[in-house]
């Protein structure tokens, strides 16, 4: 499946995100394997199956072995660290912000990929889980790494794109199967 075929899944009503799609991910100023790996990280964060069907055999071809590699694992630390980040957060004693983690973050040290691209896609992955301070730590790295703000913004932007298409597309799956039920 292709970018062109996503786009034509989705309903009238979302052309919106139509548009937005073809933006964000075909007009695109990111470098390849920043693009790429920012949407299969974001495709799987989505949990929607139809999103990552019809994206991840384009990543694939776009992303080295090494790079696909590392967008997976992007998805899959922050699935774990925006849930425990954000509860420690949103817990309202402050004590859980002092006790050790001891949660194995390995990849986080050694993604196999340069780390300012593993940073935008653990950021990207972290606005869609919603953890703010996630959200706080990835900028800060990316900043200090001399990345501006508008390509941190252009990563929360796919990740915002593919979210709400994988939610419409559920959405709309599910109200089929309704109609025919």
């Amino acid at each position: 499946m292709s970018l062109d075929e996503l786009k034509s899944a989705l309903p009238d009503y979302a052309k919106d995100l139509k548009l937005n799609l073809g933006s964000v991910i075909g007009n695109s100023e990111l470098p390849p394997q920043r693009l790429w790996g920012t949407v299969l990280a974001c495709a799987i964060a989505s949990r929607s199956a139809r999103v990552l069907r019809e994206l991840e055999p384009e990543a694939r071809e776009n992303l080295s072995a090494e790079a696909y590699t590392a967008a997976k694992s992007a998805a899959a630390i922050m699935a774990m660290n925006n849930v425990f980040y954000r509860t420690r957060h949103l817990l309202s004693d402050p004590e859980y912000g002092t006790l050790r983690a001891g949660l194995r973050m390995n990849v986080i040290g050694k993604p196999g990929v340069e780390k300012v691209d593993f940073e935008l896609w653990s950021l990207a992955v972290s606005a869609i889980n919603g953890c703010g301070q996630c959200l706080d730590s990835h900028e800060q790295v990316l900043r200090t790494a001399g990345v501006d703000r508008e390509t941190v913004q252009e990563a929360f932007k796919i990740a915002a794109v593919i979210q709400a298409v994988g939610t419409t597309l559920d959405a709309e799956a599910v109200l089929a199967e309704t109609v025919t039920a």
